[in-house]
């Protein structure tokens, strides 16, 4: 793992880093809860009130240049993209400043070819993120970014070529970045030199048709209990709220959410972590993050509680409906039908007892123990069914009498 320090050269750059491409910024590394986040997370990113860290038009001149046409075709497969298709993509990308350290896969431009390798970019480094927030270029260089795949608790950066260890750099703090649940219509950004003040940049702009708002509001938290897992994230990012990860990967968007921590109508600091409870879907694996191996498939998420600071001091949107508060058509619901009410039929039954849950995470914790939202999980039972005689073998009288077959009252969901 390469560490890549704001304002250094690289030995092996697309572009010269003094070609006017883009200009990094001094911005200190903030603490998060946990080190996945999505990339609707508001505030995870900074700008500034001076709009051109990155020079798109430039960089797409760069790259359509006769005498850049081997080094177009490289940048562009490592993209996954056609030459042809360049423009359009750098036409969607979105400028901002990383406000933590992060780690992406970087690539040199070495003998005609993008050679991939891992890196850790420093907080202040510019760069260009896309339709669902994830980095996809260093803006000083050109370089292609693609998202960071592996373990993070493994990783091992390397300090060296004049990327020396920068003041409050912490392993512990490294964030990856994953794709937000949908296409976003705006970014939330905190100003880098101001934290009072939050910027709303539309996706696709380059700085010039910024909104500011007061990010030192409060704002309250949703009601969460009974949505999905992915409808709940969008209504917290909507909110100026965020939800931290544990874990390889966040959990499926079908999964249920059955509490919040804090409840709905806290008011939090904008930025602020919420930790959700969430059990997958029935019938499904529904993939969820572990806080420790002996937590059940589905724990709560996120590794603190939303009392903990968040990326910035309180921030208040303005009038105008947050970032991304109105999704496209395509993904104004979650992949599953609507959530479950009161109403809705227990899962079926098997012979065996709900699994055990681990330690409980922090917070208000929710294990197969603890009472379950009453609009969301029936009560626990123990694994002896409610009636365990066997129906009587007495001959039927002049009045038959039905024998009833012995019935098991529904379990909660084996992954609460």
């Amino acid at each position: 793992m390469k560490a890549v320090a704001a304002g250094v050269p690289s030995l092996a750059p697309f572009f010269a880093e003094d070609s006017g491409l883009g200009r990094d910024a001094r911005v200190r590394s903030r603490a998060v809860p946990g080190g996945l986040q999505q990339g609707d997370t508001p505030g995870l990113y900074g700008g500034t009130k001076q709009p051109g860290i990155c020079d798109v038009a430039r960089l797409k001149r760069f790259l359509a240049a006769p005498r850049n046409d081997r080094k177009a075709r490289a940048w562009a497969a490592a993209l996954d993209l056609r030459t042809d298709e360049i423009p359009g993509y750098l036409d969607r990308l979105t400028p901002v400043l990383l406000r933590h350290d992060t780690l992406a896969l970087n690539h040199d431009y070495t003998k005609g070819k993008a050679v991939p390798f891992r890196a850790l970019l420093q907080a202040g480094i510019a760069i260009l993120v896309d339709e669902k927030g994830l980095p996809s270029v260093k803006c000083s260089c050109g370089n292609p970014l693609r998202p960071f795949e592996g373990d993070t608790s493994r990783i091992s950066v390397t300090f060296k070529e004049g990327n020396e260890k920068w003041q409050g750099y912490d392993r512990a703090e490294v964030v990856v970045v994953r794709p937000a649940p949908r296409k976003l219509e705006h970014i939330t950004l905190v100003d880098v030199q101001d934290s009072g003040r939050g910027i709303e940049r539309p996706v696709g702009t380059t700085g010039e048709a910024d909104a500011d708002f007061d990010a030192t509001e409060r704002r309250a938290v949703p009601r969460l209990a009974g949505t999905t897992f992915g409808e709940a994230s969008r209504l917290l990012a909507d909110a100026g709220l965020a939800v931290a990860f544990r874990g390889e990967e966040p959990p499926a968007d079908r999964a249920r959410v059955i509490a919040s921590d804090p409840g709905a109508g806290a008011e939090l600091r904008f930025g602020a972590y919420v930790t959700l409870s969430v059990t997958a879907e029935s019938g499904t694996e529904g993939r969820t993050s572990t806080p420790s191996p002996s937590v059940s498939s589905a724990p709560p998420v996120g590794s603190r509680p939303a009392t903990s600071a968040g990326p910035g001091p309180s921030r208040q949107p303005p009038s105008k409906a947050p970032p991304g508060s109105v999704p496209p058509a395509s993904s104004a619901a979650p992949r599953s039908s609507a959530p479950p009410t009161a109403t809705s039929p227990p899962p079926q039954v098997t012979n065996s007892p709900p699994p055990a849950t681990g330690s409980p995470p922090t917070g208000e914790p929710v294990t197969s123990s603890a009472a379950p939202p009453r609009s969301s999980v029936p009560p626990p039972v123990s694994s002896t069914p409610a009636s365990s005689a066997p129906a009587t073998t007495a001959p039927a009288t002049t009045a038959p009498v039905p024998t009833a077959p012995a019935t098991t009252p529904p379990t909660p969901s084996a992954t609460v």
